[in-house]
């Protein structure tokens, strides 16, 4: 008799859910049409319990260097034969989740963010060692180091991206927390020239504000 695959119960892992026969609806086309219709930044919009962190799960573990490429046998994107041999695990990978950024405080919200881009920064410590960085590139995380190191373009993958900005407004420090992500996403998504592209998911499309002008070819995928 045949194995019953388990329900993964709140599980966002795409690694976990492979690895331990759980179900999986294949939502591998989305890795396609990424990549069929570029976009510098891309803003994916969808309500809670929806997938998104799952999905950020499954393009983190689709493009970073060092990935396992068996995680996608049988699935839709592994028909892609040019797609994969140009894509799976050829890219540095950051990749951050803003879900728990949930403060009474401008100053622990804060902390907290530090705390999450600190713990990402962390994984590419072995960057230090790196033959290819100088001197000034290894005191200083600010630059996306592995862009020098692997020699290619980095993506950038941020879920959740609107928490903060939802929890502020509750809380009462809306403006601070607004400049704080406009500084950000500016650095991390306007201004950065070993930016390959990057995918950010929402609830919402926070326009008001600002947070995304200046961005070039800037595509929104709202699904409700």
């Amino acid at each position: 008799m045949t194995d019953l695959k388990k329900l993964p119960i709140g599980i966002e892992s795409f690694s976990e859910i492979q690895s331990n026969n759980y179900y999986y609806v294949d939502k591998t086309k989305l890795i396609e049409m990424l990549l069929d219709h570029p976009g510098k930044v891309n803003l994916f919009t969808r309500p809670r319990r929806f997938g998104k962190s799952l999905n950020i799960s499954m393009l983190h573990s689709f493009f970073e260097i060092g990935t396992n490429p068996t995680q996608f046998d049988g699935l839709y994107v592994s028909k892609n034969k040019s797609l994969c041999d140009n894509y799976l695990g050829q890219y540095p990978v950051i990749a951050i989740s803003l879900k728990g950024v949930d403060e009474n405080n401008f100053e622990n919200a804060y902390a907290l963010l530090e705390n999450i881009i600190r713990e990402e920064a962390n994984r590419f410590q072995f960057l230090m060692d790196s033959p290819k960085l100088s001197s000034i590139d290894k005191t200083s995380y600010e630059r996306l180091l592995s862009y020098e190191h692997y020699g290619k373009e980095v993506i950038i993958l941020i879920d959740e991206y609107d928490v903060p900005l939802a929890k502020a407004n509750e809380r009462g420090y809306y403006d601070d927390m607004v400049l704080l992500m406009q500084n950000l996403l500016g650095n991390a998504l306007k201004t950065n020239n070993s930016l390959k592209f990057a995918v950010l998911t929402g609830c919402l499309r926070i326009a008001k504000e600002s947070i995304f002008t200046g961005l070039n070819n800037f595509k929104v995928y709202s699904i409700t």
